[in-house]
């Protein structure tokens, strides 16, 4: 991905949604031609120079130090992703960030994360990657995400999914949440891996397939998603409220996983339980472990 262009993007966007009063600015009459603040209202909040900021919101952040992004990232009031966000960009930026990574060998799921996946048996579990792939899963995430199953794609992936089959408006009844969250964990990945062509080629296929996915994609938000609470609409056990809890994998980098608790005695721990018999019934892990590559590349 085009590295200034990201800079220069993610900059002005962040820029037009401050405004002067949100800043605590004072103006003084006149017809402002920009949304947000202006560029010079934007470098004197963060102490530098305007001709300074200019250069970088015109996408060259190659040697800038903490401090100064500390301070532009105290001036577009930048939430904790956003700054991390604009700390990766800046780091790609660099002589070192500039330099084609050189892709990781093929590297199988271990085992033993499946042996872990396969012990937890109340609650909905997947491993996935950077690139929005399900890569192993035990028998309940298999079945909470089965729709995602009935195509032939493989591995089953979650920006395909969501963009791509139109059954994915039922699976999520909140479904613009879905697609805005996915689209932010897709633009924070980016500026973690800028070099990584798999990501880039989803990017452009969704970009090219989906006007939904290219106007979320050009709002340039981004976003961590390690907890929180989300809603299914299985098509075999009806509404599910669960909880989820993410963490990345330090002996397995690309890789992360997910687990789906429900509040014990709710009506989704119960459909869960449900789920779990149609599971076994149908078989449903070994269609899709079946169905699923051994290894997965990691760029």
């Amino acid at each position: 991905m085009d590295n200034r262009m990201e800079v220069r993007e993610f900059l002005a966007s962040r820029r037009a949604k401050i405004s002067p009063e949100m800043a605590g600015l004072t103006l003084y009459g006149g017809r402002r031609r920009v949304p947000g603040l202006r560029r010079e209202e934007v470098a004197m909040l963060a102490g530098v120079s305007v001709d300074y900021y200019t250069k970088l919101e015109r996408g060259n952040l190659s040697g800038t130090s903490e401090s100064v992004l500390d301070a532009i990232a105290g001036a577009l009031r930048l939430d904790e992703a956003e700054r991390d966000h604009l700390y990766n960009l800046a780091k790609a930026a660099g002589p070192s960030g500039r330099a084609r990574r050189r892709p990781l060998q093929r590297k199988a799921v271990r085992p033993t994360l499946q042996f872990m996946l396969d012990s937890i048996t109340g609650s909905p579990a997947f491993i996935g990657n950077h690139h929005m792939d399900i890569v192993a899963a035990n028998q309940l995430g298999y079945a909470l995400y089965s729709e995602m199953y009935r195509g032939p794609a493989r591995p089953a992936n979650h920006s395909r999914f969501i963009f791509l089959d139109p059954s994915s408006r039922d699976f999520y009844p909140n479904w613009d949440l879905a697609a805005n969250t996915n689209v932010a964990i897709l633009r924070t990945q980016s500026g973690r891996n800028p070099f990584d062509k798999r990501l880039a080629d989803l990017v452009g296929e969704l970009s090219m397939r989906s006007e939904e996915f290219r106007t979320r994609w050009a709002s340039h938000n981004v976003r961590h998603h390690y907890a929180g609470t989300k809603i299914f609409c299985h098509p075999v056990v009806g509404e599910l409220e669960l909880a989820y809890e993410a963490m990345e994998l330090p002996e397995d980098p690309g890789f992360s996983l997910t687990v789906y608790p429900a509040v014990p005695g709710s009506p989704s721990d119960e459909r869960l339980r449900l789920l779990a018999s149609w599971a076994a019934t149908e078989r449903i892990q070994e269609v899709a472990a079946t169905a699923q590559p051994q290894d997965v590349r990691q760029p």
